[in-house]
């Protein structure tokens, strides 16, 4: 599983750090994290898709988020008994006497009172 979450988390992290440095153009001395090179980047891949190209960081944005649901489902599916188990846990077990007084004592009154 961790190995699942390194593939999925390496690319993510260096498209949008690429994307955040070249956008802002903090190229230190490199040709790749420049503006000029940003901007080729997305008029060339917006000319190869034939949409414009100051919408792709969004459709790249939105198929992260999907691809983290995804990944997020099948981490569950994988886990269910784990998670069920928790939830009945959660749901069965009796409430911690220290909990059960935090929640229903008296708190400080306030200075009006």
């Amino acid at each position: 599983m961790r190995a699942l979450f390194v593939f999925w988390a390496a690319p993510l992290v260096l498209f949008w750090g690429w994307f955040f440095l070249s956008l802002n153009d903090m190229n230190f001395g490199y040709v790749m994290l420049s503006r000029q090179l940003h901007d080729l980047v997305f008029q060339l891949y917006g000319q190869m898709l034939g949409i414009d190209p100051a919408i792709i960081p969004g459709m790249v944005a939105r198929a992260c988020v999907f691809d983290s649901f995804l990944l997020a489902g099948l981490v569950a599916f994988r886990r269910r008994r784990q998670i069920a188990e928790w939830v009945r846990r959660r749901r069965e077990g009796p409430v911690n006497p220290d909990r059960l007084g935090r929640a229903t004592e008296v708190g400080p009154g306030l200075p009006a009172e």
